[in-house]
């Protein structure tokens, strides 16, 4: 018998991306300083410095090695799931910034391998039971298909939190715990 597979996102899921954007945002544009709370929307053009480009914003070279995990508990927490669930990485990445990924992926959970890590923007074309990430955009199709998911929330969903009821996960602590809840309670359906 198959093991569940649980999907899960990297940036803003399990690793602060955007914050850590933000920060050196701030540094080079200090005209156009950001915050983390405004980020309301995918799309932050008319936030950002004119310079600010999204290559510029999301691609420094080595920001994604230097990210902080999402929480204290998210390590312990995925490595639980690792060992009881088919645990796939699926994470939205550009050529340049891969290796990046992975890199952080084994420094902070070696226990992942590789065949476990996809690298894919459209999440929907997986296969999978449970999705947990912070985008809307890969939330809502999985919902439509079926799929159980938990929504990690910041303000660039707020304002699809309001008008779907994702269930909402603030803190890894207990993650493990929620997921077979949410599995079981599917199960015996």
């Amino acid at each position: 018998m198959r093991k569940p597979i649980i999907a899960v996102d990297m940036d803003d899921t399990i690793c602060h991306l955007v914050k850590r954007a933000i920060h050196y945002n701030n540094i080079h544009f200090p005209t156009h300083p950001l915050r983390y709370e405004d980020m309301l929307e995918w799309n932050t053009d008319h936030l950002r410095h004119p310079e600010c480009t999204e290559e510029v914003f999301f691609q420094r070279p080595g920001l994604y090695e230097e990210l902080e995990l999402f929480d204290e508990h998210v390590v312990e927490e995925m490595e639980k799931l690792h060992r009881d669930y088919d645990v796939i990485i699926v994470t939205a990445a550009r050529p340049k910034t891969v290796h990046e990924k992975w890199n952080w992926l084994q420094r902070h959970m070696p226990f992942i391998p590789f065949d476990n890590f996809f690298v894919c923007k459209r999440k929907y074309l997986l296969e999978f039971d449970l999705l947990i990430d912070d985008g809307a955009h890969n939330l809502l199709p999985a919902m439509e298909r079926g799929k159980q998911v938990l929504c990690i929330p910041h303000p660039w969903n707020l304002k699809a939190r309001e008008q779907y009821p994702f269930p909402v996960m603030t803190s890894w602590q207990g993650a493990k715990e929620r997921v077979d809840e949410m599995l079981q309670t599917r199960a015996a359906m």
